[in-house]
């Protein structure tokens, strides 16, 4: 597996923005901080546990660098159309500085006027030349900048392929874990055969979470603490931005009462706080859904998944995955292009959350922890 400094080490360059250099830092140090965890992990649970922070560790660095390559391409985009809307002007300093050579001195220039039109000269060179030096200067740093930037990206470019695989292969890896990991308590076992019909009969959200109790078998009591204190403190289960809110009608006009998260393709998936999986799987047209209960008459449904984890019954510790998102990994060019960066074209993938108290839906922003402003 890939280590921190081998992945992150070129976000430490001055050209990069600092809060990118500094996000790439973080994730470099809890990318380092996993692979420790990793090498110590005995249990099936730790290495679910330590794989789980390696993918976020990724996850987190890469997009850092997505954000610095954009930055990049962007500000070399930037100085490349100034430098052609200078162009003819850039030629007409050329050609003077050239004409002026490497000294220019009032008694190298003769004037036709005699001794007093070269003393005008001379005096009129010497006020000059000190800005055009300047302005010369500051195209030679520009050309400079554009040349180590595009330098920079090239150089980035070839790390970021190795961080998505890294990343991809801590994807598999993870998913291998919790496919042998045993050691998770079941609260009840699920009737195939009551599911299949609850899937049949129900054509609405609501009707499928209302039948939910309806499929367990040898259910114990439940366990775990109440979360009633941690509301509005819940992290978010997914890396993303908020695309739109409850109640908010959708391109086709459509209103639901839950949010929609956009992501990254392949963005890991996890529950923000320790639950009893209800129901993961496909499910009317969210895709494949999972349904976790934290407490009782409390669930949380998370839809629009590409692949699932965990199986229905278990009890989750908090931050376990319960899936990852779906959509191709953008290739470098995406990556660095700016119309992506201000279009937020790499987010291409979209997560749908609704949070039910009792039989009835609430505003999922009233849960998590995020920047309701």
């Amino acid at each position: 597996m890939i280590r921190a400094a081998l992945l992150f080490a070129l976000l430490s360059g001055p050209a990069f923005a600092q809060s990118a250099g500094e996000a790439a830092q973080a994730a470099a140090d809890a990318l380092e901080a996993a692979s420790v965890q990793l090498d110590k992990a005995e249990s099936a649970r730790d290495r679910v546990a330590a794989l789980t922070e390696t993918v976020r560790a990724y996850e987190d660095g890469l997009a850092a660098m997505r954000q610095g390559l954009r930055a990049a391409a962007i500000r070399e985009t930037e100085l490349t159309r100034k430098l052609q809307a200078q162009e003819s002007e850039v030629s007409q300093l050329l050609g003077v500085l050239s004409s002026l050579g490497g000294q220019v001195r009032p008694d190298t220039l003769i004037h036709p006027q005699g001794p007093l039109g070269t003393a005008r000269s001379g005096m009129l060179v010497a006020a000059v030349t000190p800005g055009l030096a300047d302005k010369a200067a500051a195209l030679r740093a520009d050309l400079e900048e554009v040349t180590a930037l595009r330098e920079l990206q090239q150089s980035a470019a070839d790390t970021l392929k190795e961080g998505l695989a890294g990343v991809q292969a801590a994807r598999t890896e993870l998913s291998q874990a919790i496919a042998d990991r045993t050691d998770l308590p079941k609260r009840f076992t699920e009737d195939p055969i009551r599911l299949e019909i609850l899937i049949a009969s129900t054509e609405t959200l609501q009707g499928f979470a209302s039948g939910l109790s309806q499929i367990a078998e040898d259910e114990t009591p439940e366990t775990l603490p109440r979360i009633a204190g941690q509301k509005g403190t819940l992290p978010l289960p997914v890396r993303g931005v908020i695309l739109r809110r409850a109640g908010e009608r959708d391109a086709a006009g459509v209103v639901r009462p839950g949010i929609v998260i956009a992501t990254e393709p392949k963005a890991l998936v996890t529950t923000p706080t320790a639950a009893t999986i209800r129901y993961n799987g496909p499910l009317l047209d969210y895709g494949l859904v999972t349904i976790l209960e934290p407490q009782a008459d409390l669930l949380l449904v998370i839809a629009g998944l590409d692949e699932v984890y965990g199986a229905i019954g278990q009890v989750l510790p908090a931050g376990s995955p319960v899936g990852l998102m779906g959509g191709q990994t953008a290739v470098t060019g995406d990556i660095r292009s700016p119309i992506g960066e201000r279009g937020s074209a790499g987010r291409s993938e979209t997560l749908y959350i609704e949070v039910r108290e009792g039989d009835e839906p609430v505003d999922p922003l009233t849960w998590f922890a995020t920047d309701k402003g």
